[in-house]
């Protein structure tokens, strides 16, 4: 192999060591696009929310290379042994394909001409490149930590954090039923999120099932858990130009349920806005998924709405679950618990609140934007989460959504 001589040396250690260091649901989404979607191409911005940040060149100059180092990554037989392990629903094919897999430089580009100092974007394969979305932000996140030169205090905080959420939960100061750490993205640091991992197994926190990071549910032998994210309703239902945008719920499910059946089978409702959602959401899909995920706006007014829906078909929301996994931390879990326990089952995937850092939290998000040369844009139930680069397209995507909605009745 040919040594690149202009690569830069990194000040830190590697942040990412091992590509199973990845949220779960990448690898469900991963083998439906390679099955179902092989050859669309996918073009992937980054977004800092946070008024006021600045990366400077010498964070973009360390983000560079890390990711590099990401980039030399390749998958061990042993990891794709313990992957197919911990994801049993992974198919002999697609681990195959992992085999000879990797992150490759050349589809990314990382600069510093955007109004925060960083911009990346990363286009290709939809089947390559989507994998990238949350390594590469675990190593913003946790470079822009290290840098600011007050990792060190923050690592002190986050571990008193931790400690106390612990015995709040022990307690019973905090009672949340049953959940998830989701915080592989936004997370302080390796070190923090393996930190929070072992302490819960090790006080045998009760209700704690697993982790989104595949790495530390197999090292910690815990529930790697996450089914789909927006990106796969947005290219199934949006990167296909021959099909109506406002039924993007439609045929993401129609795929899912054709690659896994009742596996895997926690719905996203909010890709284009929960209400058009539950138009597609009928009989057979409600049946068929075990549950759905809240990603925005109102949970306690989705939550509701979701057991009016399920009611109406005759389905008991008792055998149904609710997980809940917006901007949460275990105080507003506890209230949610309370408020649904007795109707629904409920879940929570906390992520920032468990595992980043205590205060000045980044805020960020890489996001598709296009799909096969389309436009493509997220129509959250909260304002400011949706991130297109063509405001005729949400226009339009806004328009089909509203036609049907008002014309088109279940």
């Amino acid at each position: 192999m040919k040594i690149d001589t202009n690569r830069k040396e990194m000040r830190f250690k590697p942040i990412i060591n091992s590509l199973l260091d990845q949220d779960a649901y990448k690898y469900s989404m991963g083998q439906a696009i390679f099955h179902q979607h092989n050859g669309k191409q996918a073009t992937w911005a980054f977004k800092c929310r946070n008024a006021g940040v600045k990366f400077s060149p010498e964070e973009v100059e360390e983000i560079r290379a890390q990711v590099e180092h990401y980039c030399s990554l390749r998958y061990t037989d042993e990891e794709l042994t313990a992957l197919q392990n911990k994801l049993p629903w992974l198919r002999k094919d697609y681990i195959d394909f992992l085999r000879f897999w990797h992150p490759r430089m050349e589809d990314i580009q990382i600069t510093t001409d955007a109004e925060c100092g960083l911009r990346i974007r990363f286009n290709g394969s939809a089947l390559n490149v989507s994998p990238y979305e949350t390594p590469i932000m675990a190593i913003v996140t946790e470079t822009h930590y290290k840098m600011s030169g007050q990792y060190l205090d923050m690592l002190n905080e986050f571990k008193a954090n931790v400690e106390a959420n612990i015995q709040g939960l022990k307690s019973g100061k905090y009672n949340v039923g049953v959940f998830s750490e989701f915080g592989f993205r936004r997370r302080l640091s390796f070190e923090a999120q393996d930190y929070f991992v072992r302490r819960v197994i090790e006080e045998m926190v009760e209700g704690f099932v697993g982790t989104s990071d595949v790495y530390l549910a197999i090292k910690y032998g815990v529930k790697a858990v996450g089914t789909m994210a927006h990106e796969y309703c947005m290219m199934v239902g949006q990167g296909y130009q021959e099909r109506n945008p406002a039924y993007s719920n439609k045929y993401m499910m129609e795929s899912w349920v054709q690659e896994y059946g009742i596996l895997n089978g926690i719905a996203l409702t909010d890709t284009i806005g929960t209400d058009v959602f539950l138009q597609d959401f009928r009989l057979t899909f409600s049946s068929l998924f075990s549950g759905v995920r809240h990603d925005s706006g109102d949970p306690y007014l989705w939550g509701e709405k979701m057991i009016k829906h399920y009611e109406s078909y005759g389905i008991d929301p008792k055998t149904k679950t609710l997980l809940f996994s917006d901007s949460l931390d275990l105080e507003r879990a506890t209230k949610l618990y309370e408020h649904f326990k007795d109707r629904v089952k409920v879940a929570f995937g906390i992520g920032t609140a468990l595992v980043g850092p205590v205060h000045d939290a980044l805020n960020i998000v890489i996001k598709p934007v296009q799909f096969d040369g389309q436009p493509v844009a997220k129509l959250s139930d909260a304002p400011g989460k949706g991130m297109c680069e063509n405001q005729v397209y949400v226009d339009y995507l806004r328009r089909a959504v509203d036609w049907r909605m008002c014309n088109v009745k279940v």
